[in-house]
């Protein structure tokens, strides 16, 4: 464990006491949002991000250690353990280094090299292998039995050459050097299946393609990985792109030759033992190479995408509320009718209905006269509309009504309804609304969501959300746990009121599981409302230790004690009441004093248990208590008269909302029905390498058309809007010349534009997107991934 610590301590650049001292308070059951709020003393002040990268470290050092005894145990049964190998095996630090180790002594199959053991020729291997004077043909002669299989020299050979590359093949040393050298020059080949071009078009990208496996960024690898298991595509790794052609033998022969210290002087033998290397490379090291670095590349581009999806997640859940207030959720249709519910400040479901304002009933002026009549019984503040098929007539419509309204006062925004759909099934909403129809209770999420996205968004599966990259390929359990973390760490962040959260929302906190969260809904049904933090040590299954992580992260609105609407944890009150006698004044007197609580000093009030950054907290939380940590609610305008993609026109300018970052640039819902691109050389004048330094999902932003791709729905922006159209266009064409035909075609992959920005002479300088960011068949394949 010792280890462990120092490994984590050195890799986050803390101290070893640190990380002793959290990995103590998780091994207790602690969670990261409440380790991270309410033990800073303890840990040193480790922040959110430090802990969850020493959570996941701490998981796999210790299944690493575990498999390390393991193996350790298997090797000395077999009594081959020696203090090198020991030592080797102790010092390896990841699962790879540690499985090569113990591949020479892994149970195994029967092999072709164990039988010619089992034949009698590891001597004659032994002898070649030593001296590569002798005559093989005549070493071998020495060894022919018909008994034993051995039927001439040749078959002699053979089988001493299955000894010595089942040798060469599991030389840790030499595996790692030969992994060095490919992880650093080898590239990753992609070609089309014969005869099926024509099915694997929306890969055409990639029918001719190369890339260097140690730069071929995620959404390109997850893209011919996708191509590869729907059966269109074939992959194979090049270990010598740059090999002169000249060369007899391979660079990695020469590398396995030079490591096993061969020296070629033109003896009887060599011919031989190179034929032995060559073989080994070929039939042994390469295929085993191929298999692991595809995973290696493979399991890279998941955790890149699976950064991409917790990031895009995190902006999601932590977009601006529009706060507590009456509010109509319209989810738009056509044949269908748009389907209305209307919710109060609480989110509670206040009435339904249904119009059909759009073809083929037409009837628009009636559906107008419907939402008035609801909007002035119900106080209606804000509408919100769902951003799927006929959004922007329903947004139209609305508009028009609060234009003919003016008494009234409205405001209409249009909200993401991705996930709705998947809400509206689900057991959560069947269990909120079992009498209600499904199609009314995507309306109710739509509603609820713009009053708070978090508190709505954490019922769905957040693989439905909608704001991920290959989200479908990666490996799920991970993904899963990746996304869990930033729910949890969002939902604590925010805080909950313990009055009106819903059993998904509280289940999300510090400390409550599922069932504790649906206890604490029962306790409050019952009980008519939490009226103190203490009344949680009443609830069913809800002990110490539960009451200690969640009670923090637990607001109470109104309730007996002030201190209970705010983030001061129910410990600590005596922290509070300990200010308020030293200053003579009442707690509630406290509270919001900017002015008497700036003056104070921390030091002052410190003990045993809580120290200065604690206090620190207490005074900054006294100051705004309750405080959220969510940005202002603002909304986009977008532009009347576009409501379509052929409405759009090079050169137009229009203000959108982002919905989605991805490595290559930011996916913007200019209210088209169809999200446009900023490719990252698109989103700044000067050079970023990663664009939510630029933007994050929800952010408003101002974007111009480069490019409309109507019949393929494709729509190229930037957000350099100073830019000429023209320009931009002439720009990313010529960012393609003078490359060649792999080259060329992965730089109209429109990801890789920027990524070469500074070698093709930009100084740094972004370079604009136009055509052949557009020419983008990912593209096209990842809007729809992104939609599923």
């Amino acid at each position: 464990m010792t280890d462990i610590v120092n490994i984590i301590a050195d890799e986050i650049n803390v101290q070893t006491a640190q990380v002793n001292a959290a990995v103590k308070l998780l091994d207790e059951g602690a969670t990261v949002p409440f380790i991270a709020r309410y033990r800073k003393e303890v840990t040193g002040g480790l922040d959110d991000t430090q802990l969850r990268t020493l959570e996941n470290r701490l998981s796999y050092l210790r299944e690493l250690s575990e498999r390390r005894s393991v193996i350790l145990k298997n090797i000395d049964e077999q009594g081959k353990l020696t203090a090198e190998l020991s030592q080797a095996i102790n010092g390896a630090q990841s699962k790879t280094d540690l499985e090569e180790l113990y591949l020479p002594y892994k149970p195994k199959r029967r092999t072709k090299g164990q039988i010619a053991i089992e034949a009698g020729l590891e001597p004659l291997a032994d002898a070649l292998f030593n001296d590569f004077s002798l005559q093989p043909e005549e070493v071998a002669a020495q060894y022919i039995s018909v008994e034993k299989g051995i039927a001439d020299e040749k078959s002699a050979l053979e089988g001493a050459r299955y000894i010595l590359m089942e040798r060469f093949a599991v030389d840790a040393s030499l595996l790692k050097k030969v992994r060095h050298y490919l992880q650093q020059n080898a590239v990753v080949e992609a070609k089309v299946i014969a005869g099926k071009e024509k099915e694997a078009a929306k890969f055409s990208d990639y029918f001719e393609f190369s890339e260097a496996i140690k730069s071929i960024p995620s959404h390109r690898a997850l893209a011919i990985f996708r191509g590869r298991n729907e059966g269109f595509l074939t992959l194979s790794l090049n270990a010598d792109p740059n090999q002169d052609e000249n060369q007899k033998s391979s660079i990695v022969e020469t590398m396995i030759s030079e490591h096993l210290g061969f020296k070629w002087q033109g003896k009887a033998a060599e011919p031989y033992i190179k034929q032995v290397v060559s073989w080994t490379w070929r039939v042994k090291i390469m295929t085993h190479m191929e298999t692991e670095l595809f995973a290696e590349i493979r399991e890279r581009a998941e955790t890149d995408a699976i950064k991409v999806f917790a990031s895009n997640l995190k902006d999601l859940m932590m977009a601006a509320p529009a706060g507590a207030k009456v509010t109509m959720g319209l989810d738009p249709g056509i044949r269908t009718g748009v389907k209305i519910a209307i919710v109060d400040q609480t989110g509670k479901l206040l009435d339904t209905a249904t119009i059909y304002p759009h073809p083929p009933q037409n009837a628009w002026d009636k559906s107008k006269r419907t939402l008035a009549n609801l909007i002035r019984k119900h106080k209606v503040e804000l509408i919100s509309i769902g951003n799927g098929t006929a959004s922007r007539e329903t947004d139209k419509l609305a508009a028009e009504l609060i234009k003919e309204e003016s008494d009234v006062k409205l405001t209409k925004i249009v909200v993401s309804e991705a996930g709705a759909s998947v809400y509206s099934a689900s057991e959560t909403a069947a269990a909120e609304f079992p009498d209600l129809d499904v199609s009314l209770r995507g309306a109710v999420s739509i509603a609820r969501r713009l009053q708070d996205p978090l508190a709505e968004l954490v019922k769905i599966e957040p693989k439905s959300i909608g704001v991920g990259q290959y989200q479908h390929d990666v490996n799920q359990s991970a993904l899963s746990k990746s996304l869990d973390s930033v729910i949890e760490d969002c939902v604590n962040a925010v805080g909950v009121d313990l009055n009106t959260a819903s059993v998904p929302l509280l289940a999300r906190v510090s400390g409550l599981s599922k069932t504790m969260a649906q206890n604490v809904v029962e306790f409050r049904n019952q009980s008519g409302g939490f009226s103190s933090r203490n009344q949680l040590k009443k609830v069913a299954r809800l002990g110490p230790k539960a009451f200690e992580q969640c009670a923090g992260f637990l607001k109470i609105v109104g309730g007996d004690n002030p201190l209970d609407a705010s983030a001061v944890h129910p410990e600590a009150y005596p922290i509070v009441e300990k200010i308020s006698a030293a200053n003579d004044e009442p707690v509630e007197n406290l509270i919001g004093k900017s002015d008497k609580l700036r003056k104070l000093n921390p030091a002052d009030y410190t003990d045993e248990k809580f120290g200065v950054p604690t206090i620190q907290d207490i005074l900054k939380e006294l100051e705004k208590p309750g405080r959220d940590p969510r940005p202002e609610f603002k909304t986009a305008n977008f532009k009347e008269g576009v409501e379509t993609i052929n409405d759009l026109k090079e050169g137009m300018k229009l203000e959108g909302v982002v919905t989605n970052v991805t490595n290559f640039g930011a996916f913007v819902d200019v209210g088209v029905h169809q999200d446009g691109l900023v490719h990252i050389s698109a989103m700044s004048e000067t050079f970023i390498d990663d664009p939510r330094k630029v933007v994050k999902a929800g952010d408003i932003v101002k974007v111009k058309v480069l490019e409309v791709d109507a019949p393929r729905k494709r729509i190229g922006l930037t957000m350099r809007l100073n830019d000429p159209v023209q320009a931009a266009e002439s720009a990313a064409k010529n960012s393609t010349k003078g490359k060649g035909a792999n080259q060329s075609r992965a730089q109209s992959n429109g990801a890789r534009v920027a990524s070469r920005g500074k070698a093709q002479g930009t100084g740094g300088r972004n370079q604009p997107a136009g055509n052949a960011m557009m020419g983008n068949a990912f593209a096209e394949a990842f809007a729809k991934a992104k939609k599923k």
